[in-house]
């Protein structure tokens, strides 16, 4: 696919999330704010159903893993231990002639060809790059640079109604630091056995000032990630068996494989808690980008938490008695994005029938079926579509639709990616028997309404 078609499906994407409710610009009637969005009710069924399929595949079906959700506000001295407050950073940069700002890294990689990666470099060599290859400001075409600038991502607030007295906050940047403080709570409650991992999904907030190509990159997003604690000699099994389960956990999401690729972390852009890191990256249009990452945190954490606290953090070993800090592996989804992937990968036109087909995993669709009552004998029919809705509503997400032309529902029901559609007709009425359409191939077959449950499960 040339990269303008690839662009092309982006835009129309983003087209279609907003016309059918899917995503919309946020605070869109007072001129939007940038990397923001809102899920509409279309986009939060299926967010919802892509967290609850991970929910079950990491948590409910496993036996080593707990849940929690941990508070958004924390108090500042965990961000302060766990090193955020003073290494949680990205390159900023602004031009002299329009204040256009954005992130230096980003601003190299999509203007030299020969350059994909320089997250991590040296300041003085971020700033010799853009001088040598002579890089124009995206927005007014000037030169005119600052120099390369170190910021903040924690977004900061304030707690206290009394200006004197307010204190400083932090709107939480990952959600590890929850799992890591309760670390002792969960010993000390459930006392689980090594290895085992902590799991929660949830809001995370960063300063991004790069615009985010849809939700790619957002001021707030929703993450799911564990924590996995495991003995210190046993971190790169695990590792690698995460890895597997990660790339595995993708493809069961209908993403292509020839779309995926692992990428190792340069020493000079590893975070400053990991030993190793690796992203499953996935091909977007504009390149091969994070779509997830796998990191190796060490005893990083919890060895920085029990220092500052003064709270022994150490786990005992039920049999040797023996006491130590585990090591992490930390596996991270970044939910927000994975819609977009998910969103530019199902989306199809169907060029022969003139439609546009949302190709979503049946698991995910925001609904698993439609019914249609024919026009005619509205009444009748219309109540024998309620009485097949009603009950198929016990086991699925369904939705009854009696809107106009049955062409047009069906289409509807193609872009929003509704894997099945049911018509009630009139020979329903007489041998309680519908016609099925399945979404992808446009077939058509009369099943009896008996059989339904069994057939759309």
């Amino acid at each position: 696919m040339s990269d303008n078609k690839k662009d092309q499906t982006l835009e129309k994407v983003i087209s279609l999330s907003k016309r059918r409710g899917f995503i919309f610009p946020g605070s869109e009637i007072y001129g939007g704010l940038a990397n923001t969005y809102d899920f509409g009710p279309l986009g939060t069924e299926l967010k919802r159903n892509l967290i609850n399929y991970w929910w079950n595949t990491f948590v409910s079906n496993r036996t080593d893993m707990f849940g929690l959700d941990t508070s958004v506000l924390m108090s500042p001295k965990v961000w302060e231990a766990s090193g955020h407050t003073e290494n949680f950073t990205n390159v900023m940069i602004d031009c002299l002639t329009c204040h256009f700002r954005t992130r230096a890294d980003h601003l190299i990689e999509e203007a030299v060809k020969d350059v994909s990666n320089v997250e991590g470099k040296p300041l003085e060599e971020l700033d010799a790059l853009i001088k040598d290859n002579g890089i124009k400001c995206p927005k007014c075409g000037n030169k005119t640079w600052t120099n390369v600038r170190n910021f903040n991502q924690l977004f900061e607030t304030q707690i206290g109604i009394i200006t004197e007295g307010k204190s400083t906050a932090y709107l939480r940047g990952e959600l590890a630091q929850g799992m890591f403080t309760d670390f002792k709570q969960i010993l000390d409650s459930i006392h689980p056995k090594l290895p085992f991992g902590l799991a929660q999904s949830g809001k995370v907030f960063r300063n991004e000032i790069t615009m985010g190509k849809f939700t790619f990159r957002t001021l707030e997003f929703d993450l799911a990630e564990f924590e996995y604690f495991v003995k210190p000699d046993e971190w790169e099994k695990h590792f690698e068996y995460w890895k597997k389960e990660m790339y595995d956990f993708a493809i069961s999401l209908g993403l292509p494989a020839e779309k995926l690729r692992w990428r190792s972390h340069t020493k000079e852009e590893l975070a400053h808690y990991s030993k190793r890191t690796e992203d499953l990256e996935y091909e977007f249009p504009w390149g091969f980008k994070e779509m997830w990452g796998l990191a190796y945190r060490t005893d990083f954490d919890l060895k920085n938490h029990m220092d500052k606290s003064g709270v022994d953090l150490r786990f005992t070993d039920p049999y040797t008695q023996e006491k130590f800090l585990p090591h992490v592996i930390e596996p991270t989804f970044g939910l927000s994005r994975l819609l977009t992937i998910i969103l530019m990968n199902a989306y199809s036109e169907d060029t022969e029938k003139q439609r546009v087909v949302m190709k979503l995993p049946a698991g995910l669709a925001p609904y698993k079926v439609a019914v249609f009552p024919l026009v005619g004998n509205k009444e009748e029919l219309s109540s024998k579509a309620k009485e097949i809705f009603n009950e198929l509503k016990k086991t699925t997400r369904v939705v009854l639709d009696e809107r106009g032309n049955i062409g047009k529902r069906y289409f509807t029901q193609d872009e929003i990616g509704t894997p099945y559609c049911i018509t009630v007709d009139y020979d329903t009425l007489e041998d309680n028997t519908v016609t099925v359409r399945d979404r992808d191939t446009a077939e058509q077959k009369r099943i009896k309404i008996a059989d339904l449950s069994s057939i759309l499960i």
